[in-house]
């Protein structure tokens, strides 16, 4: 047996013990438990198990004293004992837990001791029928307020056309007089709308006809279509309309408009030719078609469709405006400024006016006129992206980098796939030295266009190497030296992204480029300084104090103070003074003292940058 208690761990014998106990083989599990015993005579455990296993009451009582000898606290041990009669009961001893519910006790319970059973109350016949009445009376009370009276109420008298000027038409998509809004996106940001104080006055129609009595219902649906959006939904509406009113020019036109904003602009080509075919003084038609043709190809001459328009109505301002915008792409900024002064007249108050009137100036570079007429646009309808759009680039322009940043953050919340848009606003971020999120932003941008945002990889190119991210910044510098090799900022950034990557050759070649693009004195500044870093790490010691001393025959304006302290105690260290013989003549002299690796913290820019502070949203 010994020679089976050393094969086996002692933890498998005692389990096998408890095993056979719980099945009543108690000689087996006495035959263990003595075993286990015999290797570890002090262990109460196996006492009180082998009390279990034995049959006399005095062997078990022995087992037991031994394990309360062992273990004076035992609790077990001293309930067996007080159960057999071998030691006195004591209040300190706890009784042995109840580890079974008591079933029998339940059957003792008398009826009205016994729990209530809770019934469903839909398992009443009663409650189910009266659950069904009131539900009928839900839908029919829908039905009648909500369906047939509101048709009652709805119906209008017939209008009538009152001689005159046409009445304005915006370039948004006004068709049923609705102020054209971002679409609701549930889930997404706020849409502009819920900033307005007031609602805007809705844009009348170009043509208000009245609909006959057995289209209007149908006219009221595609209305419906029209405000959500629903494009397919309102040309199939208005289709449905053409065999009711076949002389009516309008509901093909605005056919054509449903397929120009789905951007199909030769289904919209038929439609708006259907409305001449009815009507070929229609003027909207010619416009359409000129939009349609523009959209298919934006280097189409669509002068003389503008002209058509104006011709068959001559206070048509929003063919004027539009064919201002035509001018303004073409850069004939004369002819677009005398169309905008006629849709100024013929459309007063209207935002889209004043977006057209900063484009050209902008056009012509006026930032200051650009930004007046952009600014009375946004202050006439803030829920005009575009606007938004033009403001952020006017911002950047006059270095107004904070407002431009809440123009940018307002108009990215909404166009979300607008990679130029990410691609300025990374540039905004890395001017107000926000380099972190200048990585972010331009991952962005890349991800949506990589070759649309070419210009603007040397952002995140310089955001990298002022986070010390030499080797990340490598491959964009690379693109942005390839998209534009005079490129000031793009040398220097990629002579320090080398620099910081130990790659003093490749540094040194950019910088050198560097110096020579070199245009003012705080460019020339800014290459010495980093040219003599640079030359120090290729251990060219004799150039990198040249540098140094380039940097400091500069004008102090042209560098920050930590740029010229660096530089008198770099020459301080590369040049130290030579002392001379008492009574000999004062020619002091510097030797070149080993090159020494430095570090500097210091990450001078061209451009100061600012932290982001709070604005007034544009």
């Amino acid at each position: 047996m010994t020679g089976e208690l050393k094969e086996q761990n002692s933890d498998t014998i005692f389990q096998d013990a408890i095993d056979a106990l719980r099945r009543g083989d108690k000689p087996r599990a006495k035959e263990l438990l003595t075993l286990l015993l015999k290797s570890d005579q002090n262990n109460p455990i196996y006492w009180i198990w082998l009390s279990a296993s034995v049959d006399s009451q005095k062997e078990r009582i022995y087992c037991l004293q031994t394990a309360l000898k062992l273990d004076p606290e035992n609790g077990t041990a001293k309930r067996g004992l007080i159960l057999l009669g071998a030691l006195t009961p004591d209040d300190t001893i706890q009784p042995f837990s109840m580890n079974r519910p008591r079933t029998w006790e339940d059957k003792l319970l008398l009826a009205n001791e016994k729990p209530k059973v809770r019934v469903s109350p839909f398992r009443s016949p009663v409650f189910r029928l009266a659950l069904v009445t009131l539900l009928g009376l839900a839908l029919c009370t829908y039905v009648f307020f909500g369906l047939i009276l509101p048709r009652q109420t709805n119906l209008r008298p017939t209008e009538t056309h009152t001689p005159g000027p046409s009445p304005t038409f915006t370039a948004t998509p006004t068709l049923f007089g609705a102020t054209a809004i971002p679409t609701r996106v549930f889930g997404g940001p706020t849409p502009l709308w819920a900033y307005l104080p007031q609602t805007y006055t809705p844009t009348p129609l170009y043509v208000n006809t009245p609909r006959s009595p057995a289209s209007i219902d149908q006219y009221r649906i595609a209305q419906d279509a029209y405000k959500k959006g629903d494009w397919d939904a309102f040309i199939l509406n208005m289709e449905l309309l053409q065999p009711l009113e076949p002389d009516a020019a309008d509901i093909p036109y605005y056919i054509g408009e449903a397929y120009r904003f789905k951007g199909e602009g030769n289904s919209a080509i038929r439609y708006y030719n259907d409305a001449l075919d009815i009507d070929d003084n229609f003027a909207p038609a010619y416009l359409g078609l000129a939009r349609a043709r523009l959209l298919i190809n934006p280097n189409f001459n669509a002068e003389s469709l503008f002209t058509e328009a104006i011709e068959r109505d001559p206070f048509y301002g929003e063919a004027y405006l539009e064919r201002a915008r035509f001018y303004i792409r073409r850069d004939d900024i004369q002819d677009a400024l005398e169309d905008l002064e006629q849709a100024q007249e013929y459309m007063p108050g209207s935002s889209e006016v004043y977006l057209a009137l900063a484009s050209a100036y902008l056009a012509e570079e006026d930032i200051e006129q650009a930004l007046i007429y952009a600014e009375e646009a946004y202050a006439l309808d803030i829920t005009n992206l575009s606007t938004y759009r033009l403001l952020s680039d006017l911002y950047i322009q006059v270095e107004d980098y904070p407002r431009a940043f809440d123009a940018l953050q307002l108009y990215t919340n909404y166009e979300v796939e607008d990679a130029t848009a990410f691609a300025k606003l990374g540039l905004v971020l890395y001017r107000l030295g926000e380099y972190e999120q200048v990585v972010t932003i331009m991952n962005r941008a890349i991800d949506l266009n990589p070759n649309g945002v070419r210009d603007y990889y040397v952002y995140r190119g310089l955001a990298n190497v002022e986070l010390g991210n030499g080797e990340e910044a490598l491959d964009d510098f690379a693109v942005a030296v390839a998209e534009d090799d005079r490129n000031f900022e793009a040398r220097i950034g990629y002579a320090r992204a080398n620099y910081l990557d130990e790659k003093f050759g490749n540094a040194f070649l950019q910088i050198e480029v560097a110096i020579d693009l070199a245009e003012t004195e705080e460019q020339n500044a800014l290459a010495y300084y980093w040219l003599a870093k640079i030359q120090e790490g290729r251990g060219d010691i004799g150039e990198a104090i040249e540098a140094w001393n380039a940097l400091l025959d500069l004008d102090e304006d042209a560098m920050t103070e930590e740029m010229r302290e660096e530089a008198e105690q770099r020459l301080d260290v590369l040049v130290p003074p030579t002392s001379t013989p008492r009574g000999g003549a004062s020619t002091p002299t510097r030797t070149p003292a080993p090159a020494t690796s430095t570090s500097s913290n210091l990450t001078p820019s061209r451009t100061p940058t600012r932290t982001p502070s709070p604005t007034s949203t544009p």
